[in-house]
């Protein structure tokens, strides 16, 4: 297990975090575009069906209920989740394949993610994205058109235990308030040249 976990955490990955809306996937795509040779976004697992144009491997690795439990519960994933119905994680294998290509490892995950990998031997660094607000927040995700007043209850309140978590002193490594996108993502990529590279190598 020792040796498995030095493979895993030879260059330190970065863990993203952020209620929905906060822009944290927007962020998170331009530093994969800035520097492609140098992170690589873990692609999690899933058990809900692709959607139109998702391709297996890509945009998720699609796969059924008892693989995925039988293989949380052998040890085979770092973070695993339940949303509407559906099982989510990030395996360790994952990770691995991503340290071994030398490049350091992005995992996008939610704050039960983020606690979960407290619990391993990762050792990434982790970052959170804030809203400015709960009001601007909740702006955003009305302007996506993409929710019911029900979705987005659930997701504000959601978002609120979130924000909760990612203000507590010690949780984060950086907390970026992503007010005026240029900005919190200048922010970012000071934080990542200052340290997430430099551990790096």
């Amino acid at each position: 297990m020792a040796a498995e976990a030095v493979a895993i955490s030879k260059l330190r990955p970065l863990v993203l975090c952020g209620p929905s809306g906060s822009g944290k996937s927007t962020l998170l795509q331009r530093i994969l575009k800035e520097y492609p040779d140098r992170f690589s976004l873990s692609v999690s697992h899933t058990t809900r069906k692709p959607r139109p144009g998702e391709v297996d491997g890509v945009h998720y690795h699609f796969t059924d209920s008892s693989n995925m439990e039988k293989a949380i519960s052998e040890g085979k994933f770092i973070e695993s989740a339940k949303f509407s119905g559906n099982l989510y994680g990030t395996s360790k294998e994952s990770v691995r394949k991503i340290a071994e290509e030398g490049k350091i490892c992005i995992l996008d995950v939610e704050v039960n993610g983020v606690r979960q990998i407290k619990q391993t031997d990762l050792n990434p660094w982790y970052v959170f994205i804030k809203p400015p607000s709960l009001a601007v927040l909740e702006e955003r995700l009305r302007a996506r058109k993409t929710e019911t007043e029900d979705s987005l209850r659930k997701r504000l309140d959601t978002a609120h235990i979130e924000m909760e978590y990612g203000m507590q002193p010690g949780n984060f490594d950086k907390i970026i308030v992503n007010d005026v996108l240029e900005v919190a993502y200048e922010e970012l990529k000071q934080f990542i040249s200052e340290n997430v590279l430099i551990s790096g190598h």
